[in-house]
């Protein structure tokens, strides 16, 4: 069965956006965004909310920027082949190798499990995450903590005053003092 995993950046203090709405603390350098382009080859499809969604769509034509340099072209094509389903209230309809999700989060999981295909079931985004950790359908995540405290704004981790126990099983120290953690729900 496809593992649910939940990777994003966020801060010290536990936030993936600033109290401002900020996130300009998680721009990876190379090192880290070289790994981020590695994870991103074992994902299958990837779940995202609209704020995400929105946010991410610069790649579906950022390899027109002549700017670009081999590793974000790289990615760009990584990105724009994956898989992506939206979940938004709002959207009527997605670009690129997209689509909007038809039903809920927990059943979309279930029926991407039971297909056939390979790669993670990769999710994105805090209210998204929150659905799916409230939900118990969430198998590893996975944070790249930057040494920065941001005061508040959107937290990773739901606040849901529920108990979840992990399991440590990987971390990696970046040259910048950016530390990878992946943790395993223990069932």
């Amino acid at each position: 069965m496809r593992d649910v995993t939940y990777a994003m950046s966020v801060s010290l203090d536990g936030y993936i956006v600033g109290p401002d709405g900020g996130f300009d603390w998680t721009v990876p350098d190379e090192e880290v965004f070289r790994f981020w382009t590695d994870e991103t080859r074992k994902i299958g499809v990837h779940l995202l909310g609209r704020r995400l969604y929105e946010t991410m769509l610069y790649w579906e034509t950022a390899d027109r920027d002549p700017s670009l340099d081999d590793a974000h072209l790289e990615w760009t094509a990584l990105w724009k082949s994956l898989p992506k389903v939206v979940f938004s209230t709002t959207l009527s309809e997605v670009r690129g190798n997209a689509r909007l999700a038809t039903g809920g989060l927990a059943e979309e999981i279930e029926r991407l499990r039971a297909e056939p295909g390979e790669g993670e079931i990769a999710i994105g985004g805090a209210a998204l995450a929150a659905e799916a950790a409230a939900a118990g359908l969430i198998d590893e995540y996975r944070a790249m903590v930057y040494p920065v405290l941001v005061g508040g704004g959107l937290p990773f981790f739901p606040r849901d005053e529920r108990r979840v126990d992990l399991e440590l099983v990987g971390t990696r120290t970046f040259n910048s003092k950016v530390v990878h953690l992946r943790h395993r729900v223990v069932r």
